[in-house]
């Protein structure tokens, strides 16, 4: 134990991204059900907050992950009694979407701060991606909650669950495009394109940074 403790302390970001990839993979366990939601909710929002302290964000920047994590916090467990409340859902949607880009917005300064690529370096690019991912998915979740019928797929009816909001913000981001469920009104539209534009800028701007400084790394070896 006292082994994974270290590697977990030396690797915050890793603990994020496995936290992310294992929500997704119990998501379909638990189903739409009220504790389902609740429990991947709560338990996302509370590795996410500690991964932020992971990443030794400054006293101000940590006041303002507070500021937006303690309601949405509380909102996640609101919204997974009463998830076809509107006014819930947009609040959510609301300091869920800031909350998830603070954090991100902290990894990728994080990222380039170290002028060395380390482990935690290639965790934090994959962390940073999924947690974008996750605030996308809350602003489908808000743009559906208050002009309905904005997302379309092959389930019935004119709202799209949380999976499936997710599984389209993922396919958008990274550029893939296979999702069976898509935007149909004008603001879900323009929504997506925006994240489509930033999954094309964190790849030109993030990964390339990281790739080189692994290729000015290899060359000061040399």
């Amino acid at each position: 134990m006292t082994r994974w403790w270290q590697l977990a302390r030396e690797n915050p970001s890793g603990v994020l991204l496995v936290a992310q990839l294992g929500a997704i993979l119990a998501y379909p366990f638990f189903g739409d059900s009220t504790s389902g939601r609740m429990v991947i909710g709560v338990v996302g929002m509370v590795i996410v907050l500690l991964s932020v302290w992971a990443v030794r964000a400054t006293p101000a920047l940590t006041w303002v992950a507070v500021l937006f994590g303690v309601p949405a916090l509380m909102l996640t467990v609101w919204e997974s009694f009463d998830p076809t409340n509107r006014a819930v859902v947009v609040a959510s949607a609301m300091f869920h979407t800031p909350f998830y880009l603070f954090v991100s917005y902290a990894m990728i300064r994080y990222l380039f701060a170290d002028r060395k690529v380390t482990s935690d370096d290639l965790l934090a690019t994959g962390a940073a991606f999924t947690v974008v991912a996750w605030a996308f998915a809350y602003v489908f979740s808000g743009v559906q909650a208050i002009w309905p019928g904005s997302f379309a797929g092959v389930s019935d009816g004119p709202v799209r669950s949380w999976f499936e909001l997710l599984f389209a913000s993922f396919a958008n981001l990274t550029g893939v495009g296979l999702s069976d469920v898509v935007p149909v009104l004008p603001h879900a539209r323009s929504v997506v394109m925006v994240e489509q534009v930033t999954g094309v800028l964190y790849i030109a701007l993030v990964i390339s940074r990281l790739v080189g400084l692994t290729v000015t790394r290899d060359h000061a070896a040399r």
